[in-house]
């Protein structure tokens, strides 16, 4: 079983940028995206063979999950179940026979960390809400959850420190997380890895540089380990300031 994530940042606009390709390219049982910045009905999208599963921002043109299955889930839930959080479609949860898959948009820090204390709010609600589905079955978690976990995850860590999605609180957030049952994948698979990023700025030729950041994930409960075939980080796919990252399962 392959699955894919990845954070289209608008999907309208990905959509001329060979999208579909790259979809097709990847060839996955199910995938996820992130930020694709729709309401219903603002896009027409048939991808045969696949069922269709959305989560919309209550707020135009932000934020949004979508989840792609060739496999048809027993059960579908949008949000965490906490009304906080649900207003700006982070997470769609897809309930299958041996797991449930979670594909989520973390929230942003923003500039100043001006939502780094309703980010920690955050963080500790959708870690129970992990924990309380791993408890019934195991979990597979992806998304762009908006941290570089360890130095090795980002190009400039000293220059960044402190910066949102590389400050202390957030790291230690994940820390908590993999610590509570979960195991990253990608950093499983290759411990030592540098220059492995997904995530690089418009900015200063930042991913002609390779000047990133590996900001999304797949996150595994500790027991589907064994299970985990490959993790792969797709940067040479264009589209998006992100790309797309793949896991294969036994």
């Amino acid at each position: 079983m392959k699955l894919a994530s990845w954070n289209v940042n608008g999907l309208r606009a990905v959509m001329g940028k060979g999208f579909l390709d790259s979809i097709h390219t990847l060839d996955c049982d199910i995938f996820c995206l992130q930020e694709t910045k729709l309401q219903e009905g603002q896009i027409n999208l048939e991808l045969e063979g696949y069922s269709q599963y959305w989560n919309y921002a209550d707020k135009k043109g932000y934020s949004g999950v979508a989840v792609f299955s060739r496999i048809q889930p027993i059960s579908v839930n949008k949000g965490i179940g906490i009304e906080e959080h649900d207003h700006e479609g982070r997470v769609l949860t897809l309930e299958f026979e041996d797991f449930y898959f979670v594909g989520c948009y973390t929230p942003n820090s923003q500039d100043g960390l001006k939502r780094l204390d309703y980010r920690m709010k955050w963080e500790d609600d959708f870690r129970e809400y992990l924990m309380r589905l791993d408890r019934v079955k195991p979990v597979i978690l992806c998304g762009d959850l908006n941290v570089a976990h360890e130095e090795i995850d980002i190009k400039n860590p000293k220059a960044n420190h402190m910066n949102a999605g590389f400050t202390d609180q957030e790291r230690e957030k994940m820390t908590c997380l993999l610590s509570s049952g979960f195991t990253d994948t990608f950093r499983m698979l290759h411990p030592e890895e540098t220059g492995a990023y997904s995530w690089w700025s418009y900015r200063f030729h930042a991913r002609e540089n390779n000047a990133g950041w590996r900001i999304d994930y797949f996150i595994v409960s500790d027991r589907l380990k064994t299970r985990v075939k490959n993790a792969a980080i797709h940067s040479e796919i264009f589209g998006s300031d992100h790309c797309p990252v793949t896991l294969e399962l036994n």
